[in-house]
């Protein structure tokens, strides 16, 4: 369980975007969105609202369209449980330039708070890491998070599950339209759009 989890879903983010350079981004609905949009809603990132389960896949087509580009897919633990056939995927194409960030407080927080698997004994990083994804880490600390940052804009597929606090965050909501969304990012991809902040 993550009773004793301190980690702040929100700040861990924040220092993970702060040196995100040129990376592209791919964030799951919920809470994955949210801490995304409220570390600086970017051209660059991608909202998958809706589509739960399949963040990573897309994060998975962009890395492989984009293989110069780091890639960072932040996903929740719901997310990942729903989505979980993707890990095998992305264990067997294994993009150098893709990193996956499970954001885990172990319970479904965009229908009620319920408990979640994560929680309960299912281990996400051993699931992908038996996938075929060798550098799976679950961190439960800033301490931890710190050490791991440098890596995530470095050549390497990586998995990395923070166990963070079930604490409410206010809601940061970046845009909804689908097509404005896609036509903006295609922009920012291709070198055509702004980057920084919509």
């Amino acid at each position: 369980m993550n009773a004793s989890a301190t980690m702040n879903r929100r700040a861990a983010v924040a220092r993970i975007l702060e040196q995100r350079g040129d990376a592209l981004v791919v964030a799951s609905l919920g809470n994955p969105t949210y801490d995304t949009s409220a570390a600086g809603d970017d051209d660059r990132n991608f909202y998958v609202w809706g589509a739960m389960g399949g963040a990573c896949m897309v994060a998975l087509g962009l890395a492989l369209a984009q293989p110069r580009r780091q890639v960072l897919a932040f996903a929740g633990d719901g997310e990942m449980l729903m989505g979980m056939g993707s890990f095998a995927t992305i264990g067997v194409r294994a993009p150098s330039n893709l990193k996956i960030i499970v954001i885990d407080n172990e319970h479904y927080g965009e229908t009620g708070m319920q408990p979640a698997h994560s929680g309960r004994g299912v281990d996400i990083a051993g699931i992908a890491r038996a996938c075929g994804i060798a550098d799976c880490a679950t961190l439960r600390s800033e301490r931890e998070l710190e050490e791991r940052i440098p890596g995530l804009y470095q050549p390497g597929l990586q998995c990395l599950v923070l166990k963070v606090a079930a604490a409410p965050e206010p809601s940061s909501l970046p845009p909804r339209d689908g097509p404005y969304l896609r036509s903006r990012f295609r922009e920012a991809v291709l070198g055509q759009g702004k980057g920084g902040h919509a």
